[in-house]
């Protein structure tokens, strides 16, 4: 599925198709890391049976614009799931995120964070983002940080800023170039997704 995404020559159809495939696996993962707590519940056939359900509630917040792709991914996994966007653009000549919108849901601090953006570069838009979701009464051990490829500037980073913050990423790629875009990567995954 990744080299399917790498490819320039991949139209942007496929782009979406697969890539939707490689999110929904990321959120089921994800899903895998929040706590549960042990429920039983009567079968048809009059028999208990000992499952698991989720301790809380969760929602997602999508790092705007390419996070929003990933918001459908976790829609069909989790139905009525409430989504908060925040819209931070990273400045092309010095790489630096600024922070320009965001609306989260009221009851956000009581709520497990599925954080949602395709690429971990810089790791400057995903700090920014959980700086605001701690400001706003979200405890970083309830953040779960979910994006397709990742570099290893961008793991660190975020790792030295949030250590007990858990991510779950598709793959770690190369490195940074330059221009400080994940190499081999896949280019501007919005684009992509969204334009081309």
């Amino acid at each position: 599925l990744f080299r399917i995404i790498r490819d320039v020559k991949t139209q942007r159809a496929d782009f979406v198709f697969y890539s939707n495939r490689i999110i929904r696996l990321l959120v089921e993962e994800g899903l895998n890391h929040l706590p549960v707590q042990a429920t039983a519940v009567s079968t048809p056939t009059d028999l208990t049976y000992n499952g698991l359900k989720f301790q809380g509630k969760i929602c997602g917040v999508s790092i705007m614009r390419a996070g929003e792709s990933m918001e459908q991914g976790l829609r069909d996994c989790c139905r009525s799931v409430r989504i908060g966007k925040i819209l931070i653009q990273r400045d092309e000549e010095t790489a630096e995120a600024k922070l320009f919108y965001a609306k989260l849901p009221e009851d956000i601090k009581d709520r497990y964070v599925l954080l949602l953006d395709p690429m971990l570069a810089t790791g400057g838009s995903a700090i920014m983002a959980v700086d605001v979701l701690i400001a706003n009464g979200v405890p970083a051990d309830r953040i779960l940080f979910l994006n397709l490829i990742s570099s290893p500037e961008g793991i660190e980073a975020f790792a030295k800023k949030f250590p007990n913050l858990k991510v779950v990423t598709g793959f770690i790629d190369e490195g940074l170039n330059e221009q400080k875009f994940v190499i081999p990567g896949l280019g501007d995954f919005g684009d992509r997704y969204y334009c081309i």
